[in-house]
């Protein structure tokens, strides 16, 4: 099980204390051995992949057979998930309606709003790399990203709405709900198939959309003005339809890898990083529907 992350590399879930399921498959045969990467022979997300929690070194071997044991106490559970997940978005909307109390964006405080909003932005994806790439989950490092991620999204809030369109930021959550919902019901009906080539496609474009946004930005801070056009005008709308649509895809990821812990009995602690892989995504999806709603509102 991998935890996802919209901005950076797909890291994966520690596999050392991963634990079998009561529903864990046994090792097929040509497959992963003991010990070894359970993720070095290919997407563990493509179809007839073996269970990576099954062939666990550290886990209790049968007296007779030397078989690793299954182990069912201890294992990550949706309740675990979601209750982290709600701990972690909660210190993000904490946080952001306090810096917007707190950091107002009038012309007289502008600067330094904006100061602070840059400092937390960097702090939180500092601590956002950290976290990636550790071996197992940090809840204070999750949780101080999510606090220095909320200061950002206050001030930037606060000043799209009261700079661009008022109301904006609540299109944005209701936006941004509305898309977790549609594809949650998507994913458990069946819709969106998660496998190696959907995986493959969604890196893909991410990668290619990031690539453009870095090259957006060189020109504007170089040429003055919007860059290459990506951020405002009829192309910003293309752009932020699609990276909306891109968060989207990796909403159906973060949940089949949530399944695939839940069903493989993935260690409890492993839930603190389905929760920080979800938290990335609903930001990046917030993020861009309010970039799209304020293009769209800036041209009536």
């Amino acid at each position: 099980m991998r935890s996802s992350n919209p901005v950076f590399s797909r890291r994966g879930f520690s596999r050392d204390n991963g634990y079998a399921g009561a529903n864990a498959q046994q090792p097929q045969a040509g497959g992963p051995a003991v010990g070894t990467n359970p993720y070095a022979t290919g997407n563990p997300y493509a179809e007839g992949a073996t269970n990576p929690y099954a062939t666990n070194p550290y886990a209790p071997q049968d007296v007779q057979t030397g078989a690793p044991q299954q182990v069912r106490g201890n294992v990550m559970t949706i309740d675990d998930v979601v209750s982290r997940t709600a701990m972690t978005l909660g210190t993000v909307v904490l946080t952001a309606v306090l810096s917007w109390l707190l950091l107002p964006v009038d012309p007289a405080n502008i600067n330094k709003s904006y100061g602070i909003a840059i400092g937390a932005f960097l702090v939180a994806l500092v601590l956002s790399l950290v976290q990636s790439f550790k071996r197992k989950p940090s809840p204070a490092l999750i949780l101080a990203y999510a606090a220095f991620e909320g200061v950002f999204l206050g001030v930037i809030s606060a000043a799209v709405s009261t700079y661009i369109a008022d109301g904006v930021v609540i299109q944005a959550v209701l936006g941004t709900m509305a898309v977790f919902a549609g594809v949650l019901t998507a994913y458990k009906m069946g819709w969106i198939r998660v496998n190696r080539r959907f995986t493959g496609f969604v890196m893909a474009a991410a990668m290619g959309f990031m690539l453009l946004m870095v090259v957006n930005l060189l020109f504007s801070v170089f040429a003055g003005g919007d860059g290459l056009g990506f951020r405002s005008g009829g192309l910003g709308i293309l752009f932020g339809v699609i990276g909306v649509i891109l968060g989207a895809c990796f909403l159906a990821l973060d949940f089949k890898q949530v399944e695939d812990g839940v069903t493989y009995g993935a260690p409890r602690e492993e839930a603190w990083l389905a929760a920080f892989g979800l938290t990335m995504t609903l930001v990046w999806i917030y993020l861009e529907m309010l970039r799209l709603l304020s293009i769209l509102q800036g041209d009536d």
